[in-house]
């Protein structure tokens, strides 16, 4: 068999050759690392897309790209981007790998935050060459997504040869790679969607309670207070605290918690978690003193 593109790139080589991108899943996710992908230069030779949605999003960002099968699509590719939900994967490369589609000297890519390099293990097992490539940005699937894509860091595994070409994809399309160790993949995906999931969670439920009071644009009246404690937690972590918890205002804490039993009921549990965390951080780093805590502790604890 003649060699691939992948074949003719050392695993030391700092820019890989120009490959033939398969995109499995166009996705928010498939379409716009596809399109990134593309626009750094390679070829996006085929693309899977099953509902209408997909291929409604295959046409606008992979204009001319044919929409192929999952099979076609890998047999068609030096490098297969596998972008489907995490519990997808694993039946997906053991699927392709017992049927016999993967071929040695193909790269294998997935954009699972969860998932490592275990999971690819039946097509590893087939002489391709594994990857993780996770952006570590939330996307909307609209054409704003590209620019995202080269705006974000890539949580990056790959088989220690292997590193610099992964380094490479991910810096070809303008984002920056951060290296995670295959053991921590799990852990560095909880981080993120405790970080980024449950952020959104809060900032509707606040949404949520501002607008009870007949606020308008609560949107508005939040952002600016958002985007700053944004930032100042970025960059100064527990130092950025501030409110009645890590002040100790047992009696604000107390007020809060009445009007959320009245006014929206299934928020309480959440302000109450919270409140709690929040209040063990002020502690820890020095910034409410323990004595001050401990009405605060009694107050939030559930009620029997």
């Amino acid at each position: 068999m003649p060699p691939t593109s992948v074949d003719r790139v050392s695993a030391a080589s700092s820019r890989p050759v120009r490959l033939a991108v398969g995109v499995v899943g166009c996705g928010r996710v498939g379409s716009a690392l596809g399109a990134a992908l593309r626009r750094a230069g390679h070829d996006i030779v085929a693309v899977s897309a099953v509902s209408e949605a997909s291929r409604r999003r295959a046409g606008t960002a992979l204009p001319g790209v044919p929409v192929r099968g999952i099979p076609d699509v890998v047999q068609a590719a030096d490098l297969v981007l596998l972008a489907v939900p995490d519990d997808v994967l694993a039946p997906l490369v053991s699927g392709l790998a017992t049927a016999g589609f993967w071929r040695p000297g193909q790269v294998v890519a997935h954009t699972s935050g969860r998932h490592g390099l275990a999971v690819l293990e039946p097509a590893t097992d087939s002489g391709v060459v594994p990857m993780a490539l996770h952006p570590a940005m939330t996307f909307t699937g609209s054409a704003a997504d590209v620019e995202r894509v080269g705006e974000c860091c890539f949580g990056i595994t790959a088989p220690q040869g292997w590193r610099p070409m992964a380094e490479s994809l991910v810096l070809e399309i303008g984002a920056e790679p951060v290296w995670v160790a295959d053991a921590d993949r799990s852990t560095y995906h909880a981080g993120l969607a405790h970080g980024a999931n449950h952020l959104v969670t809060l900032i509707a439920q606040a949404m949520e309670i501002l607008g009870s009071t007949g606020i308008e644009r609560p949107d508005r009246l939040l952002r600016p207070l958002v985007e700053a404690a944004l930032d100042n937690a970025l960059r100064a972590g527990d130092a950025a605290l501030t409110g009645p918890v890590s002040r100790g205002d047992v009696g604000t804490v107390e007020v809060h918690l009445g009007e959320l039993s009245r006014q929206a009921p299934d928020i309480l549990m959440a302000y109450r978690a919270m409140a709690r965390a929040t209040l063990q951080r002020a502690v820890r780093a020095g910034r409410l003193r323990t004595d001050l805590a401990l009405p605060i502790v009694d107050l939030l604890e559930e009620p029997t």
